[in-house]
């Protein structure tokens, strides 16, 4: 911690500039956090900015998640992000005491205010649920009830990502694994909780089989997330392709439809610069669906 380089300009512009032809569309902006009394916290916010600000340039649409920011921190980034994001994970304090212990940025009314500031500002807003950390369905549910209450508020909330933690080759075991039951069970309950137009996503490459994916879509997930060629947050569990994925939902009823990230209901909240980096991207052919995948037969929102 502390000692891994940041990325240069030089390499971030090195990094974009064959992703246009990859048909890439979204760029996600991901670093280490930086304490909010640190003297490298300016630079540090600074150069998260700047990132943002060159994909935009690229013709890119930015979507920033760096870990908890200042009210004023997340109004300036609004400038330059179509939505931004923080996993609110789980909302009991007793995680403080075990898996969060030594990571005061995991305070739940922190991340909770975080939430509620974006829909002060008007940002379109991704969060989610961290699964098997230690937390019980009883919490879950009482997680996934702050979001919905705070969607009702605000109506800023895009999707609620239900990522299970999945141990990597650099981790130790947290304790009994999350099981495939109890995701499918967690996407049926946060179906009931959130309200209609908030999205469950589901990441496929933390699936362990295909029909662990297809039985969370069948419980209500409609959402896959951003694919890529690598993971970044979970390096050891590799994307499927878009061909893969469409094969598999192909197979049983489904269709994959690609989107923007920022959902039709939220552009009208963005910035001109953003907004005209939203409509090259519509004029390009790439449809503005609300859902990433829908059953056959079913229309697109």
């Amino acid at each position: 911690p502390g000692t891994s380089p940041w990325i240069t300009m030089a390499e971030a512009e090195q990094e974009l500039q064959p992703l246009t032809e990859q048909g890439v569309v979204e760029i996600l902006i991901l670093g280490g956090e930086v304490h909010p009394l640190s003297p490298m916290r300016k630079s540090w916010f600074t150069h998260i900015y700047d990132l943002c600000q060159l994909a935009l340039d690229r013709g890119f649409l930015p979507h920033t998640n760096v870990g908890p920011l200042s009210r004023e921190e997340m109004s300036q980034l609004s400038q330059v992000n179509v939505s931004m994001g923080l996993m609110l994970e789980q909302l009991t304090p007793r995680l403080l005491q075990t898996v969060h212990r030594d990571a005061p940025s995991k305070k739940p009314t922190l991340r909770l205010q975080q939430l509620h500031w974006a829909g002060e500002l008007k940002i379109p807003f991704t969060t989610g649920l961290l699964l098997g950390i230690g937390e019980t369905m009883a919490d879950r549910e009482m997680t996934l009830t702050a979001i919905a209450d705070c969607h009702q508020q605000w109506g800023h909330i895009q999707e609620v990502i239900l990522q299970p933690h999945r141990i990597g080759s650099r981790q130790r075991e947290l304790g009994e694994q999350f099981t495939s039951h109890e995701w499918v069970d967690v996407v049926t309950l946060a179906r009931n909780i959130l309200p209609a137009d908030v999205i469950i996503q589901i990441p496929p490459n933390l699936s362990c089989h295909p029909q662990l994916l297809l039985d969370c879509l069948t419980a209500g997930a409609r959402d896959l997330g951003g694919i890529g060629s690598w993971d970044r947050v979970n390096p050891d569990y590799p994307h499927p392709t878009v061909g893969q994925l469409h094969q598999i939902l192909m197979e049983h009823g489904w269709q994959l439809y690609p989107r923007l990230p920022v959902y039709p209901q939220y552009i009208q909240w963005l910035p001109q610069p953003l907004l005209m980096n939203v409509m090259k991207m519509k004029e390009s052919g790439l449809p503005l669906s609300v859902s990433g995948t829908t059953p056959h037969g079913d229309s697109k929102k």
